[in-house]
């Protein structure tokens, strides 16, 4: 019988403390996984520690930080140096701000670039070296559907993004030689508090109820619903696995079937 195992690997998540990442790390957790959450409220990750140990039997460390602030950064390095060797990395973040394009002062395109490009550079410098040093790691970046097919009102999102596309394409042909994997997901519309934040500004631009805009969000759906998080954490846990070792380089959607585009 087939059946994805990660133990006796260390996992760190970014943002886990809830929705996709908590997602992820609950389904690597399941796994047999070690992990590592991170997330800026450490009252948020009490409860994601507690509710993983709670469902799998396995209790997670945490790390409290803030990734858009360097000192935060460089104490995360520390913290996760102190824990292990991280051989599995899955980067996420929540949205910059919602808005068109003219709405954004350059200030938001400063922030959108320290939230979404800016840590995943640095933690990866960071922990590339042991996985290198092994010949064995997962490097698995989050980023969004939008950047193949840009979705209104979110401008930082669409333009900023698309650069993860980037770096996954760079670095699996840089250190796929070292046994590394890196490979990019691409959530479609995930039942998380970004959503319903992105369905309350919409009620209120087109004058609807909170329902209303987020049943508009399953209309573009051929699966005529929202995904879950632990949705994005099954594809997570087969890449992060020996199954998965023959993907490099790829960004998959994991949407439903929402995506028009053909590539």
């Amino acid at each position: 019988m087939m059946e994805i195992r990660l133990n006796g690997k260390l996992a760190f998540t970014t943002a886990s403390s809830k929705g996709i990442g908590f997602g992820v790390a609950k389904v690597l957790a399941m796994a047999g996984a070690d992990v590592i959450l991170l997330s800026r409220s450490e009252e948020n990750l009490k409860k994601a520690q507690a509710r993983i140990e709670e469902l799998t039997g396995r209790k997670p460390f945490y790390i409290v930080a803030d990734l858009t602030k360097r000192e935060d950064l460089e104490k995360s390095v520390k913290e996760i140096a102190d824990i292990g060797d991280v051989d599995i990395f899955f980067f996420s973040t929540g949205g910059p701000k919602p808005g068109y394009f003219m709405e954004m002062e350059m200030e938001d395109w400063e922030k959108a670039v320290n939230l979404l490009l800016y840590p995943a550079v640095y933690l990866t410098k960071a922990l590339l070296p042991k996985m290198i040093e092994k010949k064995w790691g997962r490097i698995i970046y989050s980023t969004s559907v939008a950047i193949k097919e840009p979705i209104p009102n979110i401008a930082l999102s669409n333009v900023v993004r698309i650069s993860m596309a980037g770096l996954v394409k760079t670095l699996a042909k840089e250190v796929g030689k070292y046994g590394i994997t890196v490979n990019g997901i691409l959530p479609g519309i995930i039942r998380t508090d970004r959503v319903v934040q992105l369905a309350k500004d919409r009620a209120v631009r087109e004058g609807k109820t909170l329902e209303e805009a987020l049943s508009e969000y399953t209309k573009s759906i051929p699966l005529a619903r929202l995904g879950e998080p632990e949705e994005i954490g099954y594809l997570v846990a087969f890449l992060a696995s020996e199954y998965g070792s023959y993907i490099n380089g790829a960004m998959i959607p994991v949407d439903g079937g929402r995506l028009n585009s053909v590539f």
